[in-house]
């Protein structure tokens, strides 16, 4: 509200990026409010298994989970799904969770307790629902560290949309597994979402591909991409719970975001002409 602000880019969760565009709006400001995100990863039957396990295996446990762009739910279609769940358990069971100054460390501590207890709700609540922990990391724990706030890589399949596990935000390490039986159904989950951040799909039809990138309503879409972050040249912001404002952070948007445009019309007639005003739109 203070009048020497101009412009507000902030990053958050949802319900503060809301009120946060809602008030700098409210007093004239120019505002990019970016907040959470549910983004998913489509598998159809057609995708290299092995290829897809290993990037959703990433995307979801990279950093602990706890970044805006983890792949946090993935959707599999048809055959895929008993395919893709085997892998992506292999692979979870196989990261390497340390404290963060152990050079081997893929994985490190959840960033509180407090966050660690309520992932732990979430899980618990999952399974108690009927969905299947596959990858249970809820007591996972590193020997000689055991006072840290550890959360293993954590795979429940099975999921249902009416499950915390599917409608919050986890920000941890926690892949949910929905099953749908066609593209088109699970291109309808996405887009039912409120989040519209950041999707996938691993695929090798061009056909499904484009029909996917064209029909989901978000952001950031990647084709055998899990995380679709390009360089900062492009922009980078979703769509729908994800961004309020008309404007995404960086690339040719950002640039436009910190800029204000002057408009200037110059004349410079000789003394001696006469000056052709007129008094008709436009003026001359």
């Amino acid at each position: 509200t203070h009048p020497d602000v101009d412009a507000i880019s902030f990053v958050g969760s949802t319900p503060i990026a809301k009120y946060v565009h809602e008030t700098a709006t409210a007093h004239g400001k120019r505002v990019q409010a970016l907040g959470g995100a549910k983004n998913h990863a489509i598998i159809l039957p057609d995708a290299d298994m092995d290829n897809a396990a290993d990037h959703l295996s990433a995307a979801a446990f990279g950093s602990a989970g706890e970044r805006c762009m983890a792949i946090s739910v993935a959707v599999a279609v048809g055959e895929a799904a008993d395919a893709i769940v085997g892998r992506v358990a292999e692979r979870a069971q196989a990261v390497k969770v340390a404290e963060g100054t152990d050079p081997d460390a893929e994985m490190g501590p959840i960033i509180t307790a407090a966050s660690k207890e309520r992932m732990k709700g979430i899980v618990t609540a999952a399974a108690e629902a009927g969905a299947e922990l596959v990858v249970d990391g809820r007591e996972f724990t590193v020997a000689g560290k055991e006072g840290g706030n550890w959360f293993g890589p954590t795979v429940i399949d099975q999921v249902g949309t009416g499950m915390d596990a599917y409608t919050e935000e986890i920000f941890g390490p926690v892949l949910s597994v929905v099953r749908v039986e066609t593209v088109e159904e699970a291109i309808e989950l996405i887009n039912s979402n409120p989040y519209g951040n950041g999707t996938a799909i691993f695929t090798s039809s061009g056909s499904n591909a484009r029909k996917f990138h064209r029909g989901v309503h978000v952001g950031m879409i990647g084709v055998n991409v899990p995380i679709p972050v390009p360089v900062a040249y492009h922009s980078f912001g979703g769509w729908k719970n994800s961004l309020f404002g008309d404007k995404h952070i960086y690339g040719e948007e950002g640039v436009a975001f910190y800029t204000r445009a002057k408009v200037i019309t110059q004349r410079w007639p000789e003394p001696t002409h006469a000056s052709g005003a007129s008094y008709n739109f436009p003026s001359n």
